[in-house]
């Protein structure tokens, strides 16, 4: 086998690869990146959180509840005979803390749906806003086809041995990045709503209280990617860009690290967690060591 046919070959074979990942990727990333409250419609998660406070995730949480008050009622009484030296907040303000932990705490999957309808209703705001200026849908899938009229592979052919066949490359293994990090955020806003019931519980007491802190500000950390994720979109589709202008290939693909980017940029705007794989696998590797 001559060296023309080895080159054939591998160029056929990701060719078949770019492909195949154009016409199932991008769709699966426009679901996972664009939520909306059909997040939450599944008979099996809204079993697991619970659909009373007899079971599921409410019930452990209305369980802690009482939990809270007799440790508290223990801690008072301790407290008025002189056996404990720490200080006890008043019973007034106890009461009103777990009254209304309690109410937060039982509405916690209303308050995380009501969430994400204002998170993806400005998404959706800002994606038609740059449909209407740029004539275009503000999805993955779009960008797909655009990026194939202007990444395209020299002579029109799979040749992966070029500067077309490289970007193209990075293009389509990069968004493999993104599909993976996009999929993390999905998978950590359905954790994030399962824990919102000790979130709000947490409020109940002084020194659980920060806990609550931090789940809100990444659960809204989690939605803002969303956003983020839109305005970037944006950005690139008003570009103008050209097959023959290696600068324009090369905004394109500035454009995608970006998008692999916005939890990064995210947790230093508001802090939150790290959704990225690369990073996710660093730590792993190290603590492996």
């Amino acid at each position: 086998m001559n060296s023309n046919s080895i080159i054939e070959t591998i160029n056929s074979l990701f060719g078949n690869l770019f492909s195949s990942i154009d016409t199932t990727i991008y769709s699966a990333l426009d679901n996972i990146t664009f939520i909306d409250t059909e997040i939450l419609n599944s008979y099996y998660f809204e079993k697991i959180f619970g659909t009373s406070t007899s079971n599921g995730f409410l019930l452990i949480a209305n369980a802690l509840l009482i939990g809270f008050v007799l440790y508290y009622g223990i801690t008072y009484l301790l407290s008025s005979l002189g056996i404990l030296q720490d200080s006890v907040q008043k019973p007034s303000q106890f009461f009103f803390k777990i009254l209304l932990g309690g109410l937060l705490m039982n509405s916690s999957f209303f308050i995380c749906e009501e969430l994400i309808l204002i998170n993806s209703s400005i998404s959706d705001a800002i994606r038609f806003l740059g449909h209407e200026l740029l004539g275009g849908n503000i999805c993955f899938s779009e960008l797909i086809t655009q990026a194939n009229a202007i990444i395209f592979l020299e002579g029109h052919s799979n040749n992966i041995f070029s500067i077309d066949g490289i970007l193209k490359m990075i293009f389509s293994f990069s968004f493999f990045n993104i599909i993976f990090s996009y999929s993390v955020r999905y998978i950590m806003i359905k954790v994030f709503i399962l824990i919102s019931p000790f979130a709000f519980l947490s409020l109940s007491t002084r020194n659980t209280s920060v806990f609550f802190k931090c789940w809100l500000k990444s659960f809204i950390a989690l939605l803002f990617i969303e956003l983020l994720a839109s305005i970037i979109l944006i950005i690139l589709f008003s570009i103008t860009y050209s097959s023959k202008d290696i600068t324009s290939k090369l905004l394109l693909i500035g454009a995608l690290f970006a998008l692999i980017k916005t939890n990064t940029y995210i947790r230093e705007l508001i802090g939150g967690i790290n959704t990225e794989i690369s990073d996710s696998m660093y730590m792993l590797r190290t603590f492996m060591k």
